[in-house]
């Protein structure tokens, strides 16, 4: 019949990077309906939209999800829903359950997120075959950053840019050799060598995709304020702020996580040693936004 659109398949288009299906149903005048899929114990993150005219509707058909509102644990789940206009600042939801939502919005993104996860996919695929750690790792420093850079007050192109290069900050590693990645004791002076090529390999690795401008961030997140990071030493300022972020994030998960040849730090001792630092290898302003960060998060007694 003119006028009327019966879809008996399951969706226009669909996308997957592991943790996430996002299904595009259909699209037109603007609008945008998706139905997306989310496993448990993952993070999403809503942005503030240039556009003041933005408005996203979201329909949660099963699962729950909990959000931070002004500063108040607030559970959400099946039948309930919610809506951004004119959204302040990003809102970060933790899935509790596998979750299904049914969103509209006025302003089409599928085609920029289906780009995106793809890419995301096939990098991520190839991290997760040399070491299983990299992702998990990411995933957090990745939360971390964000809410950094929501603190500072940086603009939604910087803070996407900044998740992005968060989330593939260390896929140069999948240039080296697992029993290096994994070795328990001290790496050689060779070892160590080849483990600071990551970040350049890394960087090379994005240029060929259609986020090359985020690779300067991956080339750079071991770099240190004061000169002695790597691989171009480079000092202050002269140091992208986003990279600047994830070295403090990459740093302080590094501490607080088991690995091969110690047990995790402790948050506290963790923070301590990052805020001696302060000048040193890390930037302040950025140290105390990640202090207020994991504060509010319950990992430091506030």
């Amino acid at each position: 019949m003119k006028g009327l659109d019966i879809l008996k398949r399951n969706h226009l288009e669909k996308v997957e990077n592991g943790a996430t299906t996002l299904r595009l149903l259909g699209r037109g005048n603007g609008l945008e309906v998706m139905r997306q899929s989310i496993l448990k114990d993952n993070t999403f993150i809503l942005f503030p939209s240039e556009d003041d005219n933005a408005c996203e509707f979201f329909y949660i058909l099963s699962g729950d999800i909990q959000a931070e509102i002004d500063g108040i644990p607030m559970k959400i789940g099946s039948n309930d829903f919610f809506s951004c206009t004119n959204l302040e600042s990003p809102v970060h939801f933790t899935v509790l359950s596998d979750v299904e939502l049914l969103s509209i919005s006025t302003v089409p993104v599928f085609h920029y997120v289906s780009k995106l996860i793809e890419d995301l996919r096939k990098i991520g695929q190839l991290v997760e075959k040399k070491d299983r750690y990299t992702f998990n790792h990411s995933s957090r420093v990745a939360n971390y950053a964000v809410k950094i850079a929501a603190k500072l007050k940086l603009s939604r192109e910087h803070m996407e840019n900044l998740l992005l290069a968060s989330m593939l900050h260390d896929i140069g590693k999948i240039n080296i050799p697992e029993e290096i990645l994994k070795k328990p004791g001290k790496l050689t002076d060779e070892e160590f060598d080849l483990m600071k090529k990551h970040p350049g390999d890394g960087a090379n690795m994005i240029r060929e995709t259609p986020y090359a401008e985020i690779a300067a961030i991956v080339e750079q997140h071991h770099e240190r304020v004061n000169g002695k990071g790597y691989p171009f030493g480079l000092m202050a300022e002269e140091i992208l702020l986003e990279a600047k972020i994830i070295g403090v994030c990459d740093t302080f998960d590094a501490m607080t996580e088991d690995r091969a040849y110690r047990s995790a730090f402790s948050a506290e001792h963790a923070m301590t040693e990052i805020k001696n630092l302060i000048g040193i290898q890390y930037d302040g302003e950025v140290v105390n936004a990640f202090e207020q960060v994991i504060k509010e998060e319950g990992k430091l007694i506030l």
